[in-house]
């Protein structure tokens, strides 16, 4: 029986390039997403991957959407912690709700899903946790203090949580993608992205499929000896 895997985020950009690499690679697949119901269908028309709405940010409906689609699908073994937002600004400009937000959205969701997840996989003695962090948790960012807080902060809980799932064949890892051509970098001035490309050794932008790739490399049945590992993809920009 093939295996189930969640996918918050799941309907645009990185995360709708990891939904269908898994499905390609025989995985039973659902995708998380948090408010535009008109595109999710839309994916899910074009893709035949089951949708399912809940806020990532809130314990309880982490608890509760996790449960729908084990309903559906059946327990959850992989689970791709992608979902995130971005609300930038100076520390100076930045008020509250702009840093809780993004903590709460980008790291907290690490918690709530996996707390939703993990006795499961625990079960079943089998589980894979891949968390989406990023080349500014990695080198930090001007203009993004909550942004690179909570991606630095993934790549801590990964490591941590790799600890306590090894013993139950549960591999905990990371993948921290670089300028990845989306919607969210589209958004960048011209000439902004120029000097980021520019700093690219690679000499072009990430896509999508680049880090869908990663993902299912670590998702595979044969991956059980990575763990508490991130996987840098970024075309040479940040290197350690």
């Amino acid at each position: 029986m093939a295996r189930t895997a969640l996918v918050t985020g799941g309907t645009r950009g990185i995360g709708a390039a990891i939904c269908k690499k898994l499905k390609a690679d025989g995985f039973q697949v659902a995708a998380n997403y948090a408010g535009n119901t008109e595109k999710a269908e839309a994916f899910s028309a074009e893709t035949g991957i089951p949708v399912f709405r809940f806020d990532v940010s809130d314990f309880e409906a982490c608890q509760a959407g996790v449960r729908a689609v084990e309903a559906a699908l059946g327990g959850v073994d992989v689970l791709v912690n992608n979902a995130g937002i971005t609300r930038d600004g100076t520390l100076q400009k930045m008020d509250h709700d702009a840093w809780q937000a993004v903590i709460d959205t980008n790291l907290g969701s690490c918690y709530n899903m996996c707390k939703a997840t993990f006795d499961g996989m625990k079960d079943r003695k089998f589980g894979r946790v891949i968390n989406i962090g990023s080349i500014n948790g990695q080198a930090g960012q001007y203009g993004q203090v909550n942004y690179a807080a909570a991606k630095s902060g993934i790549h801590g809980f990964t490591k941590a949580l790799a600890q306590e799932g090894a013993r139950w064949g549960i591999t905990v890892n990371a993948i921290a993608p670089g300028y990845v051509d989306t919607d969210m970098v589209a958004a960048v001035p011209d000439h902004v992205l120029e000097k980021i490309i520019a700093k690219i050794p690679a000499g072009r932008l990430g896509k999508a499929d680049d880090i869908a790739r990663g993902v299912a490399f670590l998702a595979a049945e044969d991956a059980d000896f990575v763990t508490g590992s991130t996987l840098s993809i970024n075309g040479g920009q940040h290197m350690y």
